[in-house]
């Protein structure tokens, strides 16, 4: 097996990192985790890179935390170690993130979904969430985000369940922004990048940040905080006149 776990490039502003573990179905051992870390606080540094899409090598996006590794550790469970914690690496990322959900994303791999900010799956991806199933509590998001996307009652079915959902229903549900067809999913999440990373890297991450901000707040407050943190950057900066006409 390779000891390159996480593999990376960086391509017209796109900076891709990618799974590499499809043996097991690269589910998330603690030296995958260190790598993904690592690879995501580079690309949050580097200039080049204005938007990251993430993928898994193989048939599968991610199998979640690697249990075998889990069943022989005499280590906490806990996947919050600052130096294993890719919810974190995501978090503090400035620049858009594109799940793209080549194949199964089970557990710590749906939370990586659900942390990204958007998500492509082909056509053949699915979900599940077996934290019930092995007798674990999620620790990466996913039992406060999916409710917000998806409501409570769907996503108490889900979890509690352990039931497969397909990427069709995942896109009927909202957790996911669109199924591709298989053999176009690259293809369609480099579009979606390349028309990200076309604008103003700075604008997009004040848009990013005042979208996450803003979300966990109640209307009113996210309001007057939109109002402030508007009249923060956009009185530093000069619009195009040909956008203003």
């Amino acid at each position: 097996m390779s000891d390159t776990l996480i593999e990376t490039r960086v391509e017209d502003h796109i900076g891709w990192v990618i799974l590499n573990r499809p043996d097991a179905l690269n589910a998330l051992s603690r030296a995958l985790r260190t790598q993904m870390v690592t690879a995501l606080d580079a690309m949050g540094a580097d200039d080049a890179v204005r938007v990251v899409a993430i993928m898994g090598r193989g048939r599968a996006f991610c199998a979640g935390v690697d249990l075998k590794e889990l069943s022989v550790s005499t280590e906490s469970v806990s996947v919050s170690d600052a130096d294993i914690d890719t919810a974190a690496a995501l978090a503090r990322l400035a620049k858009p993130t594109i799940a793209a959900v080549n194949g199964l994303a089970v557990t710590g791999g749906f939370e990586l979904v659900l942390n990204c900010d958007m998500a492509l799956a082909a056509r053949s991806a699915w979900f599940c969430d077996t934290h019930g199933k092995v007798g674990l509590l999620p620790g990466w998001g996913l039992s406060q985000r999916l409710p917000r996307l998806i409501g409570p009652h769907r996503a108490k079915e889900i979890s509690l369940t352990a039931r497969r959902v397909t990427a069709e229903e995942a896109d009927r549900l909202g957790f996911i922004n669109r199924v591709v067809e298989d053999d176009a999913l690259v293809a369609e999440v480099t579009a979606l990048a390349q028309s990200i990373a076309a604008f103003d890297p700075d604008t997009i991450a004040g848009l990013k940040h005042q979208i996450d901000e803003g979300y966990g707040m109640n209307m009113a407050d996210a309001l007057v905080y939109e109002r402030e943190a508007s009249r923060r950057a956009n009185g530093q900066r000069t619009v195009a006149k040909d956008i203003l006409g």
